[in-house]
């Protein structure tokens, strides 16, 4: 039975995928713009699925979200009365500044949330999973990680827009800004940031000479 939190998540991930490709296709011709969706939602799926499993195997659960705007200064009562949701407005002003050369793919944030499990049942005592900016650097890590390994699968098979979206997607979400995946990689390591960041752009090279 699929939870009310997992239902939430997949209509959340729909919605940015209809975004996503639109901002792509620029409607040019419906044919593009299902393959387009079709392609962004399996990146996308790629990319949480791989954070829920490697927060799994860390005694934790993530909890996925629109990537929002909620402060506009640096002290903790600068902040907007209703949170901007940059998830949605990024993608589309960008594409709209560069006139379609330039897509915004970072979309999505995430949560982490310790689990609580029994350590003595005799004792009737419990263990919290200790949940650091290093684990939860590592978790975004898996994603960013799984969107490289797809691109490879896809440019293997000849998929080529699947791997081509797959390293857009882990480039954006690699930027240090906000709550993106790549915050959280940033400040959970940098040397684990930089190698990402430097795979990813050899990655991106490649595509644009190759492809």
């Amino acid at each position: 039975m699929v939870s009310s939190k997992n239902s939430k998540e997949f209509s959340l991930i729909v919605a940015v995928s209809i975004v996503l490709a639109f901002t792509i296709s620029l409607l040019t011709s419906m044919n593009r713009y299902l393959i387009s969706l079709l392609t962004i939602f399996l990146v996308i799926l790629v990319n949480v699925l791989a954070k829920k499993v490697s927060a799994f195997f860390l005694e934790s659960e993530i909890e996925i979200g629109l990537w929002e705007i909620k402060r506009f200064g640096f002290r903790a009562h600068h902040q907007f009365k209703k949170p901007i949701p940059a998830g949605v407005i990024m993608p589309i002003l960008i594409t709209v500044l560069s006139y379609g050369y330039l897509n915004w793919f970072a979309c999505l944030t995430f949560d982490v949330k310790k689990k609580v499990y029994r350590a003595a049942r005799r004792w009737g005592l419990y263990t919290f999973s200790e949940i650091t900016e290093y684990h939860t650097g590592l978790i975004a890590t898996w994603g960013i990680a799984a969107n490289l390994v797809f691109a490879i699968i896809g440019y293997l098979v000849g998929f080529e827009e699947f791997a081509k979206l797959n390293i857009y997607f882990a480039f954006f979400n690699l930027i240090p800004l906000s709550d993106l995946d790549g915050n959280k990689i940033f400040f959970g390591g940098t040397i684990l940031w930089s190698l990402l960041t430097a795979i990813t752009l050899i990655a991106l090279g490649y595509i644009f000479l190759i492809v």
